[in-house]
């Protein structure tokens, strides 16, 4: 399996859903602290997927 480097838009949503959801984790937003978890999980999954398929 070859994996690629994502492009920089797919890594920077990344980045800022995991933040979304590290900051709402520690109740800093707390309008999403429900979603923390989700968020972050979105984030790495994007991540993962960007590693994973050529052009993402």
């Amino acid at each position: 399996m070859k994996l690629t480097p994502p492009t920089t838009v797919v890594f920077w949503i990344s980045v800022v859903l995991g933040l979304l959801g590290l900051l709402a984790g520690i109740g800093v937003i707390s309008a999403l602290g429900a979603y923390a978890f989700w968020l972050v999980f979105a984030g790495f999954a994007l991540l993962a997927l960007g590693l994973l398929v050529k052009g993402l």
